[in-house]
């Protein structure tokens, strides 16, 4: 018999993977047969490509040997006759740069700008950050994960600008992969866009292919609890159907703020489409920042 895990009183603020049965984490166990682990997040730099809207990912140094010596600081306190010294600095970014994942709060919808489990701007967004559905909430996913590899099914590198992935392609590239979809997974789509990382001409010319909203119903359907793709807005851009009223990202609003299911972006899939892996435990231990709206992950598919 299965049972929900121990999430508390916040289920509301974390989605449909609070009810993950224990029996699920057991199976996603078991597909680790051969012990090899794939990092699914490439190297974060300053300079780095990000979505046009965030801020620039920055490491400044706030401690180092020689500034530390030049002030005659004494960090330590007691007398260092040893000259140690030590480096500590800043990252300043968004904690939606490069792999990441979006919290319940990052996107909001209507004229109170509400989100996923009842938050809203005027009731719980403050200075520091949003205090319902942040990502101090973020739980920990530890389940299956499935690879859907768009290009190689199309025998194309990457897919082209804009091209959408709908429910008919998603059904089809399950059956050649010989996968299915079930519930509690995490679907991750491929659409070949970090195959240029980081060569930005290249990435602009093949700029946001990626699920349409068919396809995000088809992912609903399953029961999935996460998906993710390789690109920096998850799903096409723009929307083939905007939908009345005109909404640019309805996928983003059917999946993460009508439904809970947590969004991944910028994930690096190559390696796992290299080699035809298609089944994999899934790992991401997002950091929990209260008031932040995501969190960056390097999350891993072993198998």
């Amino acid at each position: 018999m299965t049972t929900p895990l121990d999430t508390g009183p916040l289920d509301g603020e974390i989605g449909p993977i609070a009810r993950l049965p224990r029996d699920r984490l057991v199976e996603a166990a078991r597909l680790v047969r051969e012990g090899r682990t794939y990092s699914l997040a490439a190297t974060r730099y300053p300079g780095m490509p990000l979505f046009p809207g965030h801020p620039p990912f920055q490491v400044l140094n706030a401690r180092t040997p020689r500034g530390i010596r030049v002030a005659h600081a004494q960090p330590w306190g007691p007398v260092n006759d040893a000259g140690l010294g030590y480096m500590a600095e800043y990252v300043m970014a968004t904690s939606h740069s490069g792999a990441h994942m979006d919290a319940l709060a990052h996107m909001t919808v209507g004229d109170d700008s509400h989100w996923y489990g009842g938050g809203s701007a005027d009731a719980h967004l403050t200075d520091a950050g949003p205090v319902f559905g942040d990502a101090s909430k973020l739980p920990p996913f530890f389940t299956r994960g499935v690879l859907v590899d768009a290009p190689s099914y199309r025998g194309v590198d990457c897919l082209p600008k804009g091209s959408a992935i709908d429910a008919a392609e998603l059904e089809a590239i399950c059956a050649a992969e010989g996968v299915t979809v079930q519930p509690w997974d995490v679907v991750l789509i491929r659409t070949g866009y970090m195959g240029l990382w980081p060569d930005v001409e290249k990435m602009a010319a093949h700029k946001t292919p990626g699920p349409d909203i068919s396809a995000a119903r088809w992912l609903l359907e399953r029961g999935v609890v996460a998906t993710g793709t390789d690109t920096e807005t998850y799903e096409v851009q723009p929307a083939p159907v905007l939908g009345v009223p005109a909404n640019p990202q309805p996928v983003h609003t059917l999946l993460l703020i009508e439904n809970g299911i947590y969004l991944m972006e910028s994930l690096d899939l190559e390696a796992l489409a290299k080699d035809r892996v298609y089944e994999f435990l899934f790992v991401a231990l997002p950091v929990k920042i209260r008031g932040a709206t995501g969190s960056m992950v390097d999350p891993l598919a072993v198998v």
